[in-house]
């Protein structure tokens, strides 16, 4: 299975959102006065992120990073601060320490609790792409297929993201060049959060830091 063609993924989505739904227990968020509305440096391992381990992968604190951990081909695992925001900036810091570069790893806006919400995400060989998960369906938006930029880090260095989601308008940023901007109005608010994945091989571990999210 080749990472960039999302709809040969489309068939395991139906199944794999099942499972990945036992991760998604948040928990309290925190407001912030002005332009911020919520950030987290993960220090503090009882800010409201979930902390889950089954076989299939484990979110938690790390070291003062979020870890996400997936063991499973073909799954995707996702987090989120329990907050319901419409137009946000959400910036974050990433990087892999484990696993093999074919993997997926980034942003989620707009999620409800019906598993539906924006995904803004890249991998550690170099590929990006915006997509939507609604109800069993994952599509990519605006492109047929993930994209390869050099802006993007591979290996296990530092990138970091950001993700626009302002009105109909979803733009991706990576280290601080813009890579892609496209225009859904599916969704229009819900939580916000983080996510990561594999394809066929397994042991993606992924650590998330310095996460904020801002009025735009």
């Amino acid at each position: 299975m080749h990472k960039r063609y999302f709809h040969t993924i489309y068939i395991l989505f139906i199944t794999l959102l099942s499972i990945s739904c036992q991760f998604l227990i948040p928990g309290s968020g925190k407001n912030f006065a002005g332009d911020v509305l919520f950030k987290d440096d993960f220090s503090d391992p009882s800010s409201g992120w979930n902390q889950i381990s089954t076989e299939s992968g484990e979110t938690d604190y790390a070291d003062g990073t979020y870890r996400i951990y997936v063991n499973q081909p073909n799954m995707d695992i996702w987090s989120q601060p329990n907050l319901d925001l419409t137009d946000v900036r959400i910036e974050v810091d990433t990087f892999k320490v484990g696993g093999e570069r074919d993997n997926r790893f980034g942003i989620i806006c707009r999620a409800s609790e019906i598993e539906q919400f924006y995904t803004f995400i890249i991998s550690s060989d170099g590929y990006f792409g915006i997509g939507k998960i609604r109800g069993n369906d994952y599509q990519l938006i605006g492109m047929d297929a993930l994209l390869r930029s050099d802006v993007i880090k591979k290996g296990s260095a530092f990138n970091h993201i950001r993700a626009d989601c302002i009105g109909n308008e979803l733009t991706l940023y990576v280290n601080g060049t813009k890579l892609a901007q496209v225009e859904d109005s599916d969704l229009t608010s819900g939580d916000v959060g983080l996510i990561a994945g594999t394809y066929n091989n397994v042991g993606a571990d992924i650590r998330f830091d310095n996460f904020i999210v801002y009025k735009p």
